[in-house]
């Protein structure tokens, strides 16, 4: 259940339309939206002011453009390195859910330009809603679930149909990739992507719940395979499990492994079209 949100915005107005799509969803409209807004430290107090009164009209204008009741909505106005910022709300608040902008930067790209939606990728322990700046938001109809074993994956099962439920014509795409590095690539839209067992235990559930599917099946390289496919089913969201990325053994460094674009999640999160939420 997503109870609270924490919206980080930066004045493109993409976070605010992407939490606006949302609250068409039953379950959205209870949650508490914090908006968050940071400003990094400036040399003079005349540069700091001027950015908090920059800081301060672009809070009051996401806010005016939410569709949420005034009394669930939290405006933060912040000082400090954005990256840590984040991370340091979502804790503090408990979010459900953080949902912010993303470049859309790959692998080294992302450190050398100080990304925030990166370094909050991997050190968050909070699900994550990534909206890229050249995504286009659309009314979320199909819902895409890439099927996994893992705990993560289970759980974003039970929120897609947890979500596609609520939709009027709302259709769930169950999709699962068989990894096959080899340069190979295939897809499997027919009935015969129902015999997976995977697929077939989800589409279970599915019936059970009176929920309206379609699946599919590919193989080849997982990461560029999702994409395509969301792509071609014109898919108003994607949803995929991503495991905790804090390191075990040392908790405040990057895992720089998959920093470097090594993760099916990380690669997602770069070359999707749709907007990608992120379950841990």
């Amino acid at each position: 259940m997503i109870n609270k949100i924490l919206l980080a915005v930066g004045g493109r107005g993409l976070c605010e339309e992407m939490l606006n799509m949302l609250m068409d969803i039953p379950s959205f409209q209870k949650a508490s939206v914090t908006v968050l807004h940071v400003i990094q430290p400036q040399v003079t107090s005349e540069g700091m002011s001027r950015k908090l009164e920059e800081g301060g009209k672009i809070l009051a204008e996401a806010v005016k453009s939410l569709k949420v009741a005034p009394e669930k909505i939290n405006s933060r106005l912040k000082q400090g390195d954005p990256k840590d910022i984040v991370c340091q709300i979502a804790d503090e608040e408990k979010s459900d859910l953080i949902i912010m902008g993303s470049r859309g930067l790959g692998k080294l790209r992302a450190i050398l330009e100080n990304s925030v939606s990166q370094y909050v990728f991997q050190l968050t322990t909070h699900p994550m809603l990534l909206v890229k700046d050249d995504v286009y938001i659309q009314k979320i109809k199909n819902v895409m679930v890439v099927l996994d074993p893992s705990e993560e994956g289970k759980n974003s099962l039970k929120l897609g149909m947890d979500l596609v439920s609520q939709v009027s014509g709302g259709k769930l795409i169950l999709s699962y990739v068989k990894k096959d590095m080899s340069g190979k690539s295939s897809q499997d839209y027919t009935s015969d992507a129902e015999k997976e067992p995977i697929i077939a235990e989800a589409i279970a559930e599915a019936k059970k719940r009176g929920i309206k599917y379609s699946c599919v099946t590919a193989s080849g390289k997982p990461g560029p395979e999702i994409c395509k496919i969301s792509q071609e089913l014109n898919v108003g969201l994607l949803i995929l499990g991503s495991p905790d990325r804090r390191p075990s053994v040392a908790k405040n460094l990057v895992d720089l492994d998959k920093l470097l674009g090594n993760s099916l999640s990380d690669y997602v999160r770069v070359y999707s079209s749709s907007p990608v939420l992120l379950i841990r």
